[in-house]
């Protein structure tokens, strides 16, 4: 379904997979909370003058409480982008405050700036930023996640997802780097929770050895 013009609150909430919303405009708070696997798509009207990058076009709280599916977001959005999200992916130009704030799972992808206290409570899931000026570290909380370069299976994810974008939205942000990729991945920063990783690697290892990879996720969990 295709939408023009701003759009209030509860953008595309709860839509299940087999719905995608298309949005030409700007929305309010709490696009895709709850997103069931559906998939949202906000861009800025075709006759738009203003650089997306650099504009507020959705509110706060975006994808809060997500368990599935997509969000791709051409422009920047409010404060604490994908609360609680516990599934979903979403592709965003930058975002407020507290992004990633209590994530449990999912993927985010900020292809901009961030604001202050990124990654407050994070426990699960897997953020990568996009860090143009270098100051990105000073604006993580650092309690409950490592910053690290990304792996191989992590540019092929990055890159996939902003393609997709770009192919969505007609992002600018996205033509760039895909442009200049592989070199544009190195600007990119992971963020990941110490726990989640601690018991993914131990996943990975009793696969690799053949032995039961429940017990070592258990036991890596408590451990």
């Amino acid at each position: 379904a295709e939408f023009t013009g701003s759009a209030g609150m509860s953008f595309g909430a709860f839509i299940p997979r087999g719905i995608t919303l298309y949005l030409n405009g700007d929305a309010n708070d709490y696009v895709g909370k709850g997103l069931s696997g559906g998939k949202v798509i906000v861009r800025p009207p075709s006759d738009s003058t203003i650089p997306a990058e650099d504009n507020i076009i959705a509110g706060n709280v975006i994808l809060y409480g997500a368990t599935s599916g997509e969000a791709y977001i051409r422009g920047v959005v409010g404060e604490r982008f994908c609360v609680r999200n516990s599934g979903a992916v979403a592709v965003v130009e930058g975002v407020g405050d507290h992004g990633c704030e209590y994530m449990t799972g999912g993927r985010a992808i900020v292809l901009g700036g961030t604001g202050r206290n990124f990654a407050a409570g994070m426990s699960g899931g897997i953020a990568y930023v996009l860090d143009g000026d270098g100051d990105f570290e000073t604006k993580v909380n650092p309690e409950m996640v490592d910053l690290d370069p990304l792996n191989d299976d992590d540019r092929a994810f990055v890159r996939e997802h902003v393609q997709r974008h770009q192919a969505e939205t007609g992002s600018v942000v996205a033509e760039r780097l895909l442009a200049d990729w592989p070199r544009s991945a190195s600007s990119f920063v992971k963020v990941m929770p110490r726990d989640y990783k601690r018991v993914l690697a131990a996943a990975a290892r009793a696969e690799a050895r053949g032995e039961p990879v429940i017990d070592a996720i258990m036991a890596a969990a408590h451990g």
